[in-house]
């Protein structure tokens, strides 16, 4: 039971990253039908950003608490990966908006590997050691251990995701993204300007990736140019597993598919006798999406993208 309830601790910390990188996902799928598989870059660009911050802060500031280093850092990521997805937006899928549904999706692919390509220039190829910002003494929940990273993964998903619960169903953008989903030919004729939802919409996404990629590089120590491929690809499939389109979806799918990876590597060993290990984890997230593909394709939740005209 300790074991259990440990990975049960690991798959909410994992879940929680999918499900923050999961709505960047759905957001702009369920606005413009894009899978912006450049995504993962946005959230490496947040990470890496941050990263350079908080060492610059430190040669500048070093009486500065690690907790006011961290979230200035992570504001600057989030501004940094908010121009960056938006430019993206702008240059890369505007143009072929109205292009057949292979012509987007091939760029998003080339803006994943350019920006993966331009990070290992400007940041170097090398891991870099994140700081750890934050006290290291872990407390106990029995023999389970849980650390303040970890919990503060937790209350900053939770927080983050009431803000935009808040956002699209209380505020004006919210309305408007919602109507541009619905429609957005109607939407313009109403008054709202799709382009200016669109943008908004990637801006929220790199925030929320961003604050994923602080997160992930926090919790485990290291940051790299890489580092946004296989996190945005499992967040996919958490979206696709709860429902892409469907907000709720993606984070019910981004923490049961945390739940089933670490679960599975706390007990991968001993089911197969052995022979395959933790660093086998992967497996999991691409076994998920295949069952969900071929029993209910369109996921846990279904999809609540109505049909345009």
């Amino acid at each position: 039971m300790d074991i259990l309830l440990q990975q049960i601790i690991n798959g909410l910390v994992l879940g929680s990253m999918y499900a923050l990188i999961a709505l960047g996902y759905t957001m702009v799928y369920g606005i413009i039908q894009l899978i912006n598989f450049a995504h993962g870059e946005v959230l490496m660009v947040g990470a890496l950003t941050a990263w350079s911050v908080i060492g610059w802060l430190q040669g500048v500031a070093p009486g500065m608490p690690a907790w006011v280093m961290l979230l200035l850092a992570t504001l600057a990521g989030c501004v940094v990966a908010s121009i960056v997805n938006v430019l993206i937006e702008k240059f890369a899928y505007r143009p072929l908006r109205n292009a057949p549904r292979l012509a987007p999706l091939i760029t998003a692919l080339g803006m994943s590997i350019l920006l993966q390509a331009l990070a290992m220039m400007i940041w170097k190829p090398n891991v870099k050691s994140f700081p750890s910002m934050l006290p290291t003494d872990p407390f106990f929940i029995g023999e389970a251990v849980i650390t303040p990273t970890q919990i503060m993964i937790l209350v900053v998903t939770v927080m983050a995701l009431a803000v935009l619960t808040w956002i699209v169903n209380y505020t004006n953008i919210g309305r408007a993204m919602r109507a541009t989903a619905e429609n957005p030919r109607v939407a313009s004729l109403m008054g709202v300007k799709p382009d200016s939802v669109i943008s908004a919409t990637f801006v929220i996404g790199a925030v929320l990736a961003a604050i994923a990629g602080v997160m992930y590089a926090s919790n485990y120590g290291t940051a790299q140019h890489f580092m946004g491929f296989l996190p945005g690809l499992k967040a996919f499939t958490a979206a696709v597993f709860g429902g892409i389109g469907n907000l709720a979806g993606a984070v019910v799918g981004g923490v049961l598919l945390g739940l089933i990876e670490a679960i599975g590597s706390g007990y991968l060993g001993t089911l197969t006798g052995g022979f395959l290990g933790s660093d086998y984890t992967d497996i999991f997230a691409f076994i998920v999406l295949i069952i969900v593909l071929t029993l209910r394709p369109s996921g846990l939740l279904g999809e609540r993208v109505a049909d345009r005209a």
